[in-house]
């Protein structure tokens, strides 16, 4: 399809230009110069729903979670650019040629890093849950990380495990150091000293654990009420205004919350069943629960002084 476009050929200073569109060019009708190529600026996709008509030409963001962000190369060994079959003497240039393309990719010492990493970030963060945006955060952090040289003689899994727990403090996700470390196949002790000295060296500031955060995921595994789950969060509130929760562990703040709440809604469970549901002892939720009950005595709250008597740790 050719078109006339009002322009000036700088040849014959001619005004006869057209515009070829399936060539692509702008040409002088005089002359026959060749004046510019024109550059498609639409989109190489139809649009099946209202939400796809604005859609991008520029393809995917980089994904730091992928170790090479997403920017890698893939060679087509059998077939060429329109899809015709490639002869052996072709196939057999463009095996080699995707073999010296991976080798390349990994020839850094920083690149073989990052692929052991972000595969062993992508596992745990399978095996724990994590949501996408709190993965690619995590990645970021180990990449400002290895480009400190951080990790040089020290553990890849650990300083992954570290950034995970660091990302989910940042973002409020309730996810314990105990199972992140269990999860990836480290010590707990080893992967503390890596967070410590990842927000040290980092410059981080990590918000406090709230105790309410705690709460859906200790009652799921109780299969408490929702009732009784909304009464140990109001709890919580009330001691936090109070100012009873200072310096505490928010767990078992969470757990003697949780176990209060079942006994003012008869949804009867024990001392170690509480304990176990929220990683933490007996003597622990016996001591935060006495806490607990000694900061509602001192104010009106609609629930009873109780006793340690109403259900027995160990359930006996």
């Amino acid at each position: 399809m050719e078109e006339e476009y009002s322009h000036v050929c700088p040849k014959c200073q001619g005004s006869h230009i057209i515009r070829d569109q399936e060539a692509g060019e702008e040409v002088c009708g005089d002359c026959g110069l060749v004046i510019n190529s024109i550059v498609d600026s639409g989109a190489e996709w139809r649009a099946f729903e209202f939400s796809e008509i604005g859609r991008s030409r520029a393809g995917h963001a980089l994904t730091p979670s992928l170790w090479d962000q997403g920017m890698s190369t893939s060679f087509n060994c059998l077939r060429d650019g329109t899809g015709k079959p490639l002869n052996m003497k072709a196939i057999d240039k463009m095996y080699r040629l995707k073999k010296y393309d991976n080798r390349s990719k990994v020839n850094d010492t920083q690149a073989r890093n990052l692929s052991i990493a972000m595969a062993e970030l992508s596992r745990l963060s399978t095996a724990i849950h994590l949501p996408e945006n709190a993965k690619n955060h995590a990645a970021t952090l180990y990449r400002k990380a290895l480009n400190r040289d951080m990790i040089r003689g020290r553990s890849i899994d650990s300083f992954v495990a570290a950034c995970i727990y660091a990302t989910c403090r940042m973002q409020g996700i309730p996810r314990p150091l105990k199972t992140i470390a269990t999860e990836s196949r480290r010590d707990v002790g080893d992967v503390a000293r890596t967070y410590r000295l990842l927000i040290k060296d980092l410059g981080m500031k990590m918000p406090l654990n709230e105790s309410e955060k705690f709460i859906p995921g200790i009652a799921s595994k109780l299969n408490l009420k929702r009732v009784t789950e909304q009464v140990a969060v109001d709890i919580l509130r009330d001691a936090k205004a109070r100012q009873e929760l200072s310096g505490k562990d928010p767990r078992g703040l969470a757990a003697a919350a949780l176990y209060l709440s079942c006994v003012k809604n008869r949804d009867k469970r024990t001392q170690k069943e509480v304990a176990e549901a929220a990683g933490t002892t007996e003597v622990t939720l016996r001591n935060r629960v006495k806490g607990l009950e000694d900061g509602m005595r001192m104010k009106p709250f609609d629930l009873q002084p109780m006793s340690f008597d109403l259900i027995p740790a160990g359930g006996k």
